[in-house]
């Protein structure tokens, strides 16, 4: 059988620019109806991002078979040469050619403050891609992306029969209850964190009871308390693992769900596989961006025997 995860989502780029003062200094609150002002950004930097590319970037290290799915701009020829040379499947990427890349503009100010600005570009024609397109597959995962994408691949994997785990993350505003739902029923598996959970049930009107009895695992993230994964009747505790150095929590998600989609893939207990999650999520928090730490199957195995005292391969 085969172990290929179909990760549908963003493939974008961070510009990620450094003012070296305070907005509060600048901003002023009985004038924010008429904001006119420039911030000079001596640094500025490119971050490789975007949900499916960061998750495909883990589960590649971690020994995994992951195949993108997404859309990228007339700008997105770096980013290719860059999954090849990472040895990422790139057949399921489409270029939109009259569009740029997905990009989010991040301000950050001495106080860590940010404004940001995001650009979806190529990323609202996903739409244009099937899963009926990609070959056999054992999982996929719809994680944030155009929302008319989200909708169809949703709907393509229910089709095709292949289970897949819905991973609405910053998308989630853009789906009513109604939508929600139709994802749940269609879905296999859910994967959200604490508060992106308790939106889900605020706006399906639904508890947690009842969608964990509507999908093989419900999976909640709940940042340094760890996670809990509901399945089979049973409630999964998973301990966070704490990290070397807390950097940067850009892409902790994306490399958690990672975790699971190599339990998944490869036949593990959620148990496991909710350890491979966490510990996925520890490391990628030490470095800065989403795609900037590096491990070997083998290092990734005696970080993981260390932290919870047995192995898993």
């Amino acid at each position: 059988m085969t172990k290929t995860a179909l990760i549908c989502g963003s493939l974008a780029f961070d510009k990620i620019m450094q003012y070296h003062g305070r907005f509060a200094e600048t901003l002023l609150a009985d004038q924010l109806h008429r904001v006119n002002v420039s911030f000079l950004v001596p640094t500025m930097r490119t971050e490789y991002g975007g949900c499916a590319a960061n998750i495909a970037y883990n589960l590649k290290m971690l020994g995994g078979e992951p195949l993108m799915m997404g859309t990228l701009g007339q700008d997105g020829g770096d980013y290719l040469k860059r999954f090849a040379q990472l040895g990422l499947e790139t057949r399921g990427i489409t270029t939109i050619d009259d569009a740029y890349t997905a990009q989010c503009f991040v301000t950050a100010d001495e106080d860590n403050n940010q404004i940001n600005a995001f650009h979806p570009g190529a990323m609202q024609f996903s739409h244009q891609n099937n899963v009926a397109d990609q070959g056999a597959l054992r999982v996929a995962i719809i994680s944030p992306d155009g929302r008319d994408g989200m909708i169809k691949h949703a709907r393509d994997c229910a089709e095709q029969k292949v289970p897949f785990m819905f991973d609405p993350g910053q998308q989630l505003p853009m789906f009513s209850g109604e939508e929600l739902i139709t994802f749940i029923k269609q879905a296999t598996y859910l994967a959200a964190n604490d508060y992106e959970f308790e939106v889900i049930m605020d706006r399906t009107g639904l508890s947690l009871e009842d969608i964990a009895a509507r999908l093989d695992a419900l999976i909640v993230t709940r940042g340094a308390a760890g996670s809990d994964i509901y399945a089979g009747g049973e409630h999964i505790r998973i301990p966070a693992v704490e990290a070397a150095n807390v950097v940067d929590p850009t892409g902790c998600g994306d490399a958690y769900r990672a975790g699971l989609l190599y339990g998944i893939t490869n036949g593990l207990e959620w148990a496991t596989s909710g350890r491979i999650a966490s510990l996925l999520g520890s490391i990628k928090i030490a470095s800065q961006g989403g795609q900037n730490h590096a491990f070997t199957p083998e290092e990734f195995d005696q970080k993981f025997e260390a932290a919870f005292g047995f192995k898993f391969r």
